[in-house]
């Protein structure tokens, strides 16, 4: 059978990295129970207006075509929030609404990449990532992230994996899988390097309402220098718990955002305006749901931290913000994806192996902090037992 180019290359990078999520919903279908921490979906219940809101703007028969860019209300919530957040005046024209985060960051790419184009990858990195980069033709250089320093940024070695075909760099901050933050510092580097190289900067932003107490993260969209070489994208999904709603934006200069606007009608040609209108109000809400959830993860973090870390060889990644927690089980003799199948088969706890997100986190497994304390504290006993037996 005949397929593209396209579908060749995204073979291996779609949903061969969830095979573990995969292979526990399956067990789970049989009648196994298992403690399942692989995908970051938030246990806090929706954002309390998002569900009136969709309920009014139905009534009113919010059903209609939408346009390509978004529907008004969002998009002037959209300029508001962000003018106030980066400290600098954004205005509706700078947007263009889709379908959750994964949509934006593949139209963005595809419009500002091709075939023959590199585009730099921080490792490690979310799993859609390495698709959303193939998908455009361009190609993938791999920068690897300082995984014994809490996984920063390594600007030496951005800089020096720059060619003359470079054209974007991606970047996921806050990060999953890490949790690490951006510092001032860093976001500055990052737009310096985009100016004097000719570069785009693409900043996924989601977990931006996620940044543990403590800790704060910089977007490279503060700084008006860089701002014309700059693109972010985010969505509900995270700061609002309401991922199914897939409600998501990219923001960046206003003639490149009129340049992808043809590619966006292209692609789904609107949002849905009851959809959009629920946005528009989540986004002017006092953000409860946000720091609910930031409390929660953070103590769960913690938790995760204080029953794992130095015990059975297991070393844990404190994160900085997100909802996931990462731990290295080199020492166990295995790596990530052997541990992650044979806890799951033996133990009946599912995690994310690190090989899905990157070959720095090779070693390690990923936990999601989006399930019950006392599944948690389960979970985190019998990776450790687990373990254990292992290394014994």
């Amino acid at each position: 059978m005949h397929v593209t180019d396209v579908v060749r290359n995204l073979s291996t990078l779609g949903g061969a990295k969830w095979d573990v999520h995969i292979a526990a919903r399956r067990l789970q279908a049989e009648g196994q129970q298992i403690l399942e921490m692989t995908i970051g979906e938030p246990d806090q219940p929706m954002s309390p207006e998002i569900a009136p809101a969709i309920a009014e703007a139905l009534a009113r028969g919010r059903t209609s075509y939408s346009n390509g860019r978004g529907e008004p209300a969002l998009l002037d919530a959209l300029a508001a929030r962000y003018s106030q957040r980066r400290g600098r005046p954004f205005s509706p024209q700078q947007f263009l609404c889709f379908p959750g985060t994964q949509t934006a960051l593949y139209a963005v790419m595809r419009g500002l990449v091709q075939s023959g184009d590199e585009v730099i990858l921080f490792d490690p990195c979310y799993a859609t990532y390495e698709g959303v980069v193939v998908s455009s033709g361009a190609s993938i250089v791999s920068v690897p992230l300082d995984a014994a320093g809490g996984f920063c940024l390594n600007i030496p070695a951005l800089k020096a994996a720059i060619t003359p075909r470079t054209r974007a760099i991606l970047v996921n901050a806050p990060q999953n899988p890490t949790g690490a933050v951006l510092s001032h510092e860093e976001a500055l580097a990052l737009g310096e390097i985009a100016l004097e190289n000719d570069l785009w900067l693409v900043c996924d932003e989601v977990y931006e309402d996620l940044i543990f107490e403590g800790y704060a993260s910089t977007s490279p969209l503060m700084f008006e220098p860089f701002s014309d070489r700059c693109f972010a994208c985010a969505s509900i999904s995270k700061s609002n718990a309401a991922p199914g709603l897939r409600s998501g934006w990219a923001v960046g200069p206003e003639a490149m955002i009129d340049q992808l606007l043809p590619l966006a009608e292209t692609m789904l040609f609107g949002n849905q305006p009851f959809i959009a209108d629920a946005t528009a109000e989540a986004l002017k809400s006092d953000g409860a749901t946000a720091k609910a959830m930031r409390e929660s993860y953070q103590q769960r973090a913690n938790r995760v931290v204080s029953l794992l870390d130095g015990r059975a060889g297991l070393r844990v990644n404190p994160p900085k913000s997100g909802m996931f927690a990462l731990v290295d089980v080199s020492a166990t003799g295995l790596d990530g994806y052997d541990f992650a199948m044979k806890l799951l088969r033996q133990a009946g706890v599912a995690v994310m192996p690190g090989t899905s997100f990157g070959g720095v986190t090779r070693d390690w497994i990923r936990l999601s902090l989006t399930v019950p304390d006392a599944r948690i504290e389960e979970a985190c006993r019998r990776i450790e037992a687990f373990a254990g037996s292992l290394s014994g």
